[in-house]
């Protein structure tokens, strides 16, 4: 099968996938307990204002035509109006999303280093002094809860060495340099604790394929540790991470609540968070529809860089 069958073929499967997500999604949240329109005008509203408003958002449709109608919009960027803001959700969200874009955005730039780099030095001296410190450093950050190490952060960046601000303040008449020194500090804690989880992964991947048959065959034929490691070693070691790092950009779009609370940053996670405790069923639907789509595409952005990285994937298909 050639590259280009393959990278449609994952497409197909991904637009699938997120076809089945809204299928969940839509009918998850109309089954939901409770009268919409109790939610959205109050529950002292009067039944001629419930009625009214039943009509317009058409809940007394089949389940399938509100589906079809919901999904139609969702494509053109209308996933309705929140309950609590009043406003349109695309309006709510964009601002959030683009925050915790740029956030993740950065936090990626960190990841990468931080990731990569201590596990090629663990991986080409094991069981040595440097690998010892480095594994026990990664397993205390794994075992200290997200928001412990996050305020241990703040309190060190922005309370002992004020660096940082303690709070992110976003305002629109902020520039570039002021948005991101806004960001850097959240960005690194969020880079530091993912990076833990790819600093382990990428080790056990590194020295199993050290201890490979065809890494000793370039050994004997007297290639250089460098050349054998970038060449060879890495490549291959690179696509475990590759899916470790999507589930870790995925993660970093709505599951970074902690971080976002703990700096006070107004980002999409938080929002989401919010909504669920309001029942904003607009918001709700609209924020895990986005999520599960970003889920998907660097999860087939992963793929197609595992294909990129290791051609042998292509033949194996």
């Amino acid at each position: 099968m050639s590259f280009v069958r393959l990278i449609i073929a994952r497409l197909v499967a991904s637009v699938l996938t997120l076809l089945l997500v809204s299928v969940v999604v839509f009918t998850g949240v109309q089954g939901l307990p409770g009268d919409a329109t109790a939610r959205i005008l109050g529950r002292e509203a009067p039944q001629e204002a419930r009625d009214r408003l039943r009509a317009e958002l058409n809940l007394d449709d089949p389940l399938v035509q509100r589906y079809l109608h919901w999904a139609g919009a969702a494509l053109k960027g209308d996933f309705g109006t929140s309950f609590a803001s009043r406003q349109p959700v695309t309006d709510y969200l964009a601002p959030r999303l683009a925050n915790t874009l740029a956030l993740s955005g950065l936090a990626l730039l960190f990841y990468i280093p931080l990731s990569i780099l201590p596990a090629i030095a663990q991986a080409r001296r094991p069981d040595g002094p440097l690998d010892r410190s480095i594994t026990v450093l990664t397993v205390a950050i794994l075992s200290a809860p997200e928001f412990l190490s996050a305020t241990l952060m703040l309190f060190a960046f922005a309370v002992i060495w004020p660096v940082f601000p303690p709070m992110v303040q976003l305002t629109a008449e902020m520039g570039w340099p002021a948005y991101l020194h806004a960001l850097m500090l959240p960005a690194l804690t969020l880079g530091l604790l993912l990076a833990t989880y790819g600093v382990r992964l990428l080790r056990e991947s590194l020295l199993e394929i050290y201890r490979s048959d065809f890494v000793r065959m370039a050994e004997f034929k007297g290639l250089s540790d460098r050349r054998i490691l970038w060449r060879h070693v890495l490549p291959n070691a690179l696509i475990p991470w590759m899916n470790a790092t999507a589930l870790n950009i995925a993660f970093m779009i709505g599951g970074v609540v902690v971080v976002e609370k703990v700096f006070a940053f107004p980002g999409f996670g938080s929002a989401l968070v919010s909504a669920l405790q309001l029942r904003d069923l607009p918001v709700i639907s609209a924020g895990v529809m986005i999520a599960a789509a970003i889920f998907i595409l660097v999860n087939l952005l992963a793929d197609i860089g595992a294909l990129i990285a290791n051609p042998r994937l292509r033949s194996r298909q």
